[in-house]
C-alpha cells in the first residue's frame, strides 16, 4: 500500500472523491448509519491516503487541536475498504497517522472517537479509553487518548 498524507487544498478532484466515495461506502452503506459527513472539517485536515493501484484501501483524516477537541489534535474519519480488511491496512494506515501527527503536531497527546467494538484494536496501537461510552450517531463510542 502507498500512503500518502496532503492537506485538503492539495487534494486532487480525483482523490477527494475516492476519500469521500469511501467513506460513504462504510459509514452510511454499510454501518447503515444516515449521518452528515461533510462537516465542515475537511478544508483544514491533512488526509492520509493508502492506495493499491488506483484503489483507496485506507484513508484517516488528520486534525490539530481547536477543531475536534479544545485541547488535542485529532485523527478521525479512519476507514478500510471492505475489499482489503483482514489484510493489516487498518493498522498500517493508523501507524502511518499516528507517526504523521506526531510530525505535524509535536509533543501533543492524540485523542480520537472510537467505535467502541475497535476499543482492543485501538488499544494495541497504544490508545487508553478516557471516558464513558456515548452514542455519536446511534453507534457506540468511546473517547481514546495516545499520550505524547
Amino acid at each position: 500500500m502507498d500512503i500518502m498524507t496532503k492537506h485538503f487544498n492539495e487534494l486532487t478532484t480525483h482523490e477527494l472523491y475516492k476519500i469521500l466515495e469511501l467513506r460513504a461506502r462504510v459509514f452510511v452503506v454499510e454501518q447503515n448509519c444516515a449521518y452528515q459527513d461533510l462537516d465542515g472539517k475537511d478544508f483544514d485536515a491533512h488526509h492520509t491516503l493508502g492506495f493499491i493501484g488506483n484503489d483507496l484501501v485506507a484513508s484517516t483524516r488528520l486534525l490539530d487541536k481547536g477543531i475536534s477537541y479544545e485541547n488535542y489534535p485529532s485523527i478521525g474519519r479512519v476507514v478500510n475498504s471492505p475489499d482489503y480488511r483482514n489484510l493489516g491496512y487498518g493498522r498500517k494506515i493508523m501507524v502511518y497517522s499516528i507517526s504523521k501527527m506526531q510530525e505535524l503536531y509535536p509533543n501533543q497527546s492524540i485523542k480520537i472517537s472510537a467505535q467502541e467494538y475497535l476499543k482492543k484494536f485501538y488499544s494495541s496501537l497504544g490508545f487508553v479509553q478516557s471516558g464513558e461510552s456515548y452514542l455519536e450517531d446511534n453507534i457506540p463510542h468511546i473517547p481514546m487518548i495516545l499520550k505524547n
